[in-house]
């Protein structure tokens, strides 16, 4: 579904990068998450010393609405400090890309009102807070694919109280707030977005997450066991029809911001492939790899790949600008540019053998992250059948 709307840009968006997305900036952060990653991913833990280097550089800020103190980031610069840290260490841009997206979801949603979106902007700005959208659980899936949510909010002796278990929770115990989809327990229930402070009785956080890839992510298990809650916290909730006009600009933003992360992987291993051709002189070749016609072309091949994405995600960005939010295109452009990203990988993998799976080298933790673009939200069937459906009217 393509929408436009009368104004020529986002509210929330720069005509010119501001500061924070300046190359200085982002080089030194990028050095230290490159440095820190094969520790992260090893571990399995958060990567807390980037999240305070973020903190501190006052990263965390960027998509608050400048009326409260933020920098008022739009798609452009979200994808940019997305794609930039995703080279370095895509478990930590996941992150960010993720608070960045409900922090701008929590800011165009007329449903939060002050003081309350005052509190939540002011802890983000002033004390580093992060926080995630948690909607995965473990019978539904995602809601992506429709359904109800067994999460619920019930009313008991005048008090609000939250039951359920996300999973996928990416952030984990580094978040300060959740929005958690919920629904009530009314006979015509309502659903939508609960604001949960992390640290309130009866938020568990199973440690669950153990996967192949983007392991540092913390996407763990969040139990709430009847968690209370103000009523304020609860103003997301809305009847299940309820189609939000902004919408459709944050399933772009959203769609468009995955693809460039895992561009961004793929960004990283052709840095380190194209490294490694240069370095590797075998004794019987007597010069570098780098100097043979096979890996010249195939490392054209690469950029090629490479050359598609950013020109799908500019021009996904571009249409941003004028205020064109197709959300069909920014599905597709966020599924060719992952099966792409995905073949950048394994054409260098195919090319080196077993020196690109080495866990001495960064090409395999490469290759076992970008394959989790696949499993992201839109998956590849659910986009191309949509975007069939619309072609076929």
């Amino acid at each position: 579904m393509k929408t436009r709307l009368k104004s020529s840009a986002p509210a929330t968006a720069h005509t010119v990068p501001p500061a924070f997305v300046t190359a200085p900036v982002m080089d030194r952060l990028a050095a230290r998450f490159a440095k820190r990653a094969a520790q992260y991913d090893k571990s399995g833990n958060l990567p807390l010393q980037n999240l305070a280097d973020l903190r501190k550089a006052g990263l965390l800020a960027c998509a608050i609405p400048t009326a409260y103190g933020g920098d008022g980031a739009g798609l452009q610069e979200i994808v940019h400090i997305t794609d930039r840290i995703a080279q370095a260490d895509p478990s930590t841009a996941l992150i960010l890309a993720m608070h960045y997206l409900h922090t701008v979801s929590f800011a165009l949603s007329p449903l939060w009102q002050d003081p309350l979106r005052s509190t939540l902007f002011r802890s983000i700005e002033q004390k580093g807070a992060l926080m995630n959208g948690l909607r995965v659980e473990p019978e539904l899936g995602t809601p992506a694919r429709g359904g109800l949510p067994a999460t619920t909010v019930v009313r008991k002796n005048g008090v609000y109280r939250l039951s359920g278990a996300k999973i996928f929770s990416t952030g984990s115990y580094a978040l300060t707030w959740a929005l958690v989809w919920a629904r009530t327990d009314e006979d015509n229930p309502r659903v939508g977005w609960v604001l949960v402070p992390m640290h309130l009785p009866g938020v568990k956080i199973e440690k669950s997450w153990d996967h192949i890839g983007m392991r540092a992510t913390g996407s763990h298990t969040v139990v709430f066991d009847n968690v209370a809650l103000p009523e304020d916290h609860l103003a997301g909730l809305t009847d299940p029809a309820y189609m939000p006009d902004y919408a459709a600009r944050l399933g772009v933003w959203h769609a468009v911001t995955v693809g460039a992360l895992y561009n961004g992987i793929a960004k990283a291993a052709r840095a380190w492939f194209t490294g490694y051709l240069h370095d590797r002189v075998p004794a019987n070749l007597g010069r570098p790899l780098s100097t043979l016609p096979r890996f010249q072309s195939l490392v054209g091949e690469i950029d090629a790949l490479l050359l598609t994405n950013s020109a799908l995600v500019d021009r996904a960005v571009g249409q941003d600008r004028e205020g064109i939010f197709d959300g069909v295109n920014a599905d597709l452009t966020k599924y060719i540019t992952t099966e792409n990203a995905i073949t950048v990988v394994e054409k260098a993998l195919a090319a080196i053998g077993n020196p690109g799976l080495s866990r001495h080298q960064p090409l395999e933790r490469h290759y076992r992250n970008v394959l989790c673009g696949r499993v992201h939200t839109p998956q590849g069937d659910s986009v191309l059948l949509h975007a069939g459906r619309k072609a076929l009217g």
